[in-house]
């Protein structure tokens, strides 16, 4: 068949799918790098390397790969704050960048540990690091790309950061990082239950998004999105997400938000919501915050799971958007892979572009090849989706 046909059949099948509202085009996901430490999130340089955040596979062993166009991986920086959550491995999280800096939110680790009900925590007296909770800011000598030595961030490193120092570290090569603490935030809040009164509510800064001098992070574990001053480290709290209803017959009543990105839209921020347990199909959604006075609304509903979201400008400079969500059914066993969805308007009916992803955590997109890159925490792989 002759590549105008085939344009011209996958176009068809494309428009038939947006009007009728099916999921024929699901596709499978093609493998472009494995045998990372978790990865959570990643960034697009403007060189077209993917710059990857990975949790880790230890107490601090959190990491940040840069992964070129051949699907070649090599490490940046290794040492990052990181630990064994009650909900399993926890450290480098959200990740941005702006130029040559690097924007990295650290999650909750292990500063808690199960309280003696279950559903409750109570504060670790010996975390394995000062920093978890916290966001870092990270200067390249240069652009990511060209940057070829590998940098650790050392225990004693970390304690120094924690005391709001700035350092260099240079390689041989001439080579440097300059990195310090942007925003260290609470580990944990106090949340009294009559059965259990210590209870603590861990913080679990999972995501970044750079906008001028200002940060906005979604906290998953306080269900809130910060705003920080980049310059300070000042910060407040823009919007919280009050629990869901659950419609299920079972478990609570509400389930909490759990905001698990935060993603520039004009002078709006989109955040995917996952939504805690019992995990009702359909109540996660995509809430849209207004930076001018704060207010929240659902932007896109009807989700399961969601924890990215992505818009992206058409040919035709109108906004689209991508969803993703980490699997159909988190009450599901085995777990049913996650799902990458288009969505041509916020009320549009969805194109279901991938169905097969295994943990999919959030997605980068570039424009110039069609290719949406998609981290999955629990395989260790980065995978991409040709986007029709």
């Amino acid at each position: 068949m002759s590549s105008k046909k085939l344009i011209f059949f996958a176009t068809v099948i494309a428009l038939t799918i947006t009007l009728a509202g099916v999921d024929a085009f699901a596709q499978c996901s093609t493998t472009v790098a494995a045998g990372l430490k978790a990865p959570v999130k990643s960034v697009l340089s403007p060189g077209g390397s993917l710059i990857v955040a990975e949790a880790g596979d230890g107490p601090n062993t959190g990491r940040i790969s840069i992964i070129d166009q051949s699907g070649n991986r090599r490490t940046l920086i290794d040492g990052l704050p990181s630990g064994i959550s009650p909900e399993g491995i926890s450290g480098p999280s959200g990740i941005d960048l702006k130029g040559r800096t690097l924007y990295i939110t650290i999650g909750e680790g292990d500063s808690v540990i199960a309280g003696p009900i279950p559903g409750t925590q109570l504060p670790n007296p010996a975390p394995s690091s000062s920093l978890f909770a916290s966001v870092l800011s990270i200067r390249l000598s240069s652009d990511v790309e060209a940057v070829t030595e590998s940098f650790a961030i050392t225990g004693a490193l970390q304690t120094e950061l924690k005391t709001g120092a700035r350092k260099t570290l240079t390689a041989a090569s001439g080579q440097s990082l300059t990195v310090e603490v942007v925003a260290d935030l609470r580990n944990f809040t106090f949340e009294f239950r009559p059965d259990f009164p210590g209870n603590v509510k861990a913080s679990n800064p999972f995501g970044v998004a750079v906008n001028g001098k200002t940060l906005f992070v979604s906290d998953a574990g306080q269900n809130l999105i910060r705003e920080v001053d980049i310059r300070t480290g000042d910060s407040r709290v823009l919007a919280r997400f009050a629990p869901l209803r659950n419609p299920l017959p079972f478990g609570p009543p509400v389930a909490e938000a759990v905001p698990d990105n935060v993603r520039l839209f004009g002078k709006q921020l989109l955040v995917p919501l996952l939504t805690g347990f019992p995990f009702a199909p359909g109540i996660a959604e995509i809430r849209k915050i207004n930076r001018v006075n704060n207010s929240q609304s659902t932007f896109i509903g009807g989700l399961t799971s969601a924890i990215d979201v992505l818009p992206v400008k058409t040919a035709g400079n109108q906004d689209q958007f991508f969803t993703l969500e980490f699997t159909a059914n988190l009450l599901g066993d085995p777990l049913p892979p996650g799902r990458l969805k288009l969505f041509a308007s916020p009320t549009a009916q969805p194109v279901i572009l991938a169905d097969c992803l295994i943990s999919p955590s959030s997605m980068s997109f570039n424009a110039q090849t069609r290719t949406m890159f998609i981290t999955e925490t629990f395989t260790g792989r980065v995978v991409s989706v040709q986007v029709p």
